[in-house]
């Protein structure tokens, strides 16, 4: 589905998300991370009222919510993620959403949704708790590595997201994708020179000096070369990064 939206004003606020969620070229999730940002940052506006952050952990792009009057994060609090530290306003038991119906006139979810086993059980908690006509916008990865192990449980086509989301209640907004064929691949070649040459080759880990030229020479330059060339490859999004969708509670039937 086709959808047209103005690129909101983020320049502002852009030191509010933090660094690791909107990176530069050192990053070495730089790909994926930048992406998710600029597609957030598009899309937020279009969420209204009180928001419910669902698995908000840091709530890294909640300054992209300015204009949200209340922003409330849930989070459960099970293995595979630490949250020490984390703004988790509310805490629910991983079948219960603690609050009454129709409390919320929008959620955001990113990348959550793998990490949810049993994903279709509790859709209809999410759309129970919120407003006829509210608004969900959640990201999710499609191409991505086994990660927070071992609450990683699957990786959904746009296809299962529609399927799940219309079954559960829900009218599809739009669909979007972050990154494509070439700069997938790029992504998870810079990931596995970064988590497997530098942590997991025990020739190569025990040297400082190799880590830090990797860190702070290799990947910017790995980054900053795609970037370069990156609009000279043909474009195929049948592979990509993540799967954004925006989708609308279905009002009741009179």
């Amino acid at each position: 589905m086709s959808y047209s939206v103005s690129c909101p004003a983020i320049v502002a606020f852009d030191n509010m998300v933090p660094k690791n969620f909107n990176p530069s070229y050192k990053h070495p999730l730089y790909f994926i991370r930048k992406g998710l940002y600029r597609k957030i940052s598009l899309y937020a506006p279009q969420l209204k009222g009180k928001l419910l952050d669902f698995g908000c952990g840091e709530k890294p792009y909640q300054s992209l919510f300015t204009h949200i009057t209340e922003y409330i994060g849930l989070d459960y609090n099970g293995e595979g993620h630490d949250h020490q530290n984390e703004a988790v306003d509310v805490y629910y038991d991983g079948k219960t959403i603690p609050f009454e119906n129709e409390s919320f006139d929008s959620v955001f979810t990113s990348e959550v949704f793998e990490h949810v086993f049993g994903l279709q059980e509790i859709l209809p908690e999410i759309n129970r708790v919120m407003k006829p006509g509210a608004q969900i916008l959640l990201t999710c990865p499609f191409a991505w590595e086994e990660h927070e192990m071992p609450v990683d449980y699957a990786r959904y086509t746009q296809f299962a997201l529609r399927d799940m989301l219309e079954k559960n209640g829900f009218n599809i907004v739009l669909i979007d994708k972050n990154g494509h064929f070439m700069s997938a691949l790029h992504q998870l070649f810079v990931l596995y020179i970064h988590d497997h040459w530098m942590h997991q080759v025990p020739v190569l880990s025990k040297f400082n000096l190799f880590k830090k030229l990797v860190r702070q020479i290799g990947i910017p330059l790995m980054n900053m070369g795609f970037s370069l060339v990156e609009s000279f490859w043909p474009k195929s999004d049948r592979f990509y990064l993540n799967t954004i969708v925006i989708a609308e509670k279905m009002a009741k039937p009179n």
